[in-house]
């Protein structure tokens, strides 16, 4: 049987979550339709989901159409969500990216799109709401193909758009008003299709027809466009035939190895730990063990989504997703088995704001940070950290209402009032130039029984930290190389200024031990020096983050937008008027986003909107923003080893404050 990991996506309250209700439905695993304003729904699962009216972590249901088993995935619409929706596209064979007829193409549209093309993941359209008042079908086909980087083509027709007598005509392959136009756009790409239809029409099928537009679309040369209604069911049917025919599935390998991906944590009732799992190759049983980057971990329960339900079952295979605990010590993103183009994980926009956490009462700090930890388990970009000489906690967010979010979970799910503070920048560090360092073993001032030189150097931009040894690895015990690795790139988290350092290259240049005294400890404390060493040497500078910008307000409110994006020093790039409508598109420093947000509704009467992603660092001008230091400060030796002795002491039986 074939199956599909197909991903709903859209611009909130475009109406993605009712459209997956229309699917259940229409597919029979449901038989009766859930509300999103009543809170009913399949997919919106959360209090807080249902309380707001937005779809905040992604959801998964199955259902099947003919003999496509469908693997629906109902994602996020809200931008500060970005990285839960990214998390998913990666796991998608197509997706359905959904419209409202009556807002048309609003800034998270062009996001969505922007972030699907960019992983290739093929998509159609759905232009939804057609029935309601100010629906514009027949022009937003226009608007969608300038104002996207698309190709869309109109597979459905409406009548009396925008009144609740909206009839939709689903257009055949292969007659008219569709056929030639759909030969004429899909002969620029086919050769073969383009000599029958103007050399030997009868020779051109419906089949070569149907068969041309798939591959096209799924290689995003084309984009078909139904409209319809999805809380009244019109024109769904003609979306569902296109899923199941026009979309590439895949058939893949029960019998094969076993490689997945774990897109999704949450915790029990019993606060055991549940990973979301879509298994593209072999079949997972009950009680055997599975292949994680952390080692192997042993099954312990299954459920798996099928036919619109969750089920308890003793395997899964290949095509299927399902929730499996006894993962524990798993991660969102993890490979599950071995998968040789694992190297290739997706990566995802940083957070650029944090805020400290503090909890309401002194007593509940421990219980605090055990529940953010369990929080970044389910998003790990919250970025969690903690300066212990302060007793400070920080989490990393997109945007403000993801910090509402993570306060009413605490409330909700862990009983835990908490305040959170305003919203900081998030800066980072970047090289200078080159710089190295070394610390020898028995030469003052090194204390340690271990002999480490580091040189660091700048990496483009965008290419992340990495690690190398050059050193001879047969002269010590792996352990130490893996001690020195893993505490060189926990050290990058903190540079010169306190932030973390980004794009650069390490290398392993000196190593000695003394056998049989040396051990791991020893190279895990000295290599922080060293590397400061190294920074120093280098050179850094603050950077901050610049994000993307897209504006939609009424045209009248043009000049008195130019003004304030001028005041934030915004840098715009394009500048599109239609239909009284101004599209503005840009880059500012993020730590001007949020007061833009703020000032826009004002200033457009309530009509504007925009979506602001990272875009890039730039290094700040004027003064260096500098970062609390949490733990000891390898930039101030002195300090450094007093903390690592006092820390040794503190862990000597005998020795503790008081003995």
């Amino acid at each position: 049987m074939r199956t599909l990991n197909l991903g709903i996506l859209a611009h909130v309250d475009a109406g993605k979550t009712s459209l997956t209700e229309r699917l259940l439905f229409d597919a029979g695993v449901i038989d009766k339709l859930g509300n999103v304003d009543a809170g009913n729904t399949q997919t919106d699962s959360l209090e807080l989901e249902r309380q707001r009216g937005i779809t905040i972590r992604a959801a998964v249901v199955s259902f099947t159409i003919g003999d496509t088993t469908v693997n629906l995935i109902d994602t996020p619409g809200h931008p500060d969500f970005i990285a839960e929706v990214d998390r998913v596209l990666g796991l998608l064979d197509a997706a359905v990216v959904v419209v409202s007829a009556v807002e048309g193409v609003q800034a998270q549209t062009r996001v969505l799109v922007r972030a699907l093309q960019r992983l290739t993941v093929p998509f159609v359209f759905f232009i939804n709401k057609v029935d309601r008042a100010g629906a514009r079908y027949d022009e937003l086909l226009d608007v969608l193909g300038s104002q996207l980087p698309v190709r869309p083509i109109a597979m459905s027709g409406v009548q009396d758009a925008g009144s609740k007598l909206a009839r939709i005509e689903a257009y055949d392959l292969w007659s008219e008003p569709l056929f030639t136009g759909l030969c004429e756009t899909l002969a620029e790409n086919d050769d073969v299709l383009l000599g029958d239809y103007v050399l030997a029409p009868d020779c051109l099928s419906r089949e070569t027809l149907a068969r041309s537009l798939a591959d096209q679309v799924a290689k995003g040369l084309v984009h078909p466009v139904f409209g319809g209604a999805a809380t009244t069911g019109v024109g769904v049917p003609a979306l569902m035939s296109a899923i199941a025919t026009m979309l590439p599935s895949r058939r893949p390998d029960p019998d094969g190895p076993v490689i997945g991906t774990i897109f999704k944590i949450e915790r029990g009732w019993g606060g055991e730990k549940q990973c979301f799992v879509s298994l593209t190759s072999g079949t997972v049983k009950a009680r055997h063990y599975l292949d994680l980057p952390e080692g192997q971990a042993r099954v312990t329960g299954i459920h798996l989504f099928e036919a619109g339900r969750v089920h308890t079952v003793t395997s899964f295979r290949a095509g299927q997703i399902a929730r499996v605990s006894g993962l524990n010590g798993a991660r969102i993103g993890d490979i599950v088995g071995t998968d040789p183009s694992s190297a290739s994980r997706a990566h995802f926009a940083p957070p650029t704001l944090e805020t400290r956490v503090l909890a309401q009462r002194a007593s509940d700090n421990a219980a605090l940070w055990l529940a953010l930890n369990q929080l970044a388990e389910q998003d790990p970009l919250i970025n969690l950290r903690r300066n212990d000489d302060a007793n400070d906690v920080y989490v990393s967010l997109y945007g403000e209402v993801q910090k509402q979010v993570i306060q009413s979970t605490l409330l909700t799910d862990f009983d835990l009032e908490a305040t959170f503070e305003e919203s900081t920048v998030i800066c980072v560090e970047r090289l200078l130039g080159k710089g190295a360092g070394l610390q020898t073993i028995f030469k003052e001032p090194n204390p340690f029984l271990a002999t480490v030189g580091l040189r660091i150097e700048p990496r483009p931009e965008g290419a992340g930290n990495s690690f190398a040894l050059e050193v001879d690895v047969g002269q010590m015990p792996a352990s130490f190389y893996r001690a020195v690795e893993d505490t060189v790139l926990e050290t990058l988290k903190q540079g010169v200024f306190g932030w973390q350092v980004i794009d650069c290259h390490v290398a392993m240049t000196a190593a000695r031990h003394s056998s049989p005294s040396s051990t791991a400890a020893d190279f895990r404390q000295l290599t922080p020096l060293v590397l400061a060493e190294a920074l120093s040497a280098a050179q850094t500078v603050i950077c901050e983050p610049v994000d993307h910008i897209d504006i939609e307000a009424p045209v009248g409110a043009l000049n008195g937008l130019l003004t304030l994006l001028a005041k934030a020093g915004a840098s715009m790039t394009d500048t599109v008027i239609t239909n009284g409508v101004v599209r503005l598109e840009g880059t500012v420093a993020s730590a001007k986003t949020q007061s833009l947000q703020q000032q826009l509704p004002g200033l457009t009467s309530g009509m504007g909107t925009m979506v602001a992603t990272f875009d890039h660092y730039a290094p700040i001008a004027g003064l260096q923003r500098l970062r609390p230091r949490s733990g000891p400060d390898p930039f101030n030796m002195t300090e450094y080893l007093l903390r690592m002795r006092r820390n040794s002491l503190d862990r000597t039986p005998g020795t503790e404050k008081g003995s």
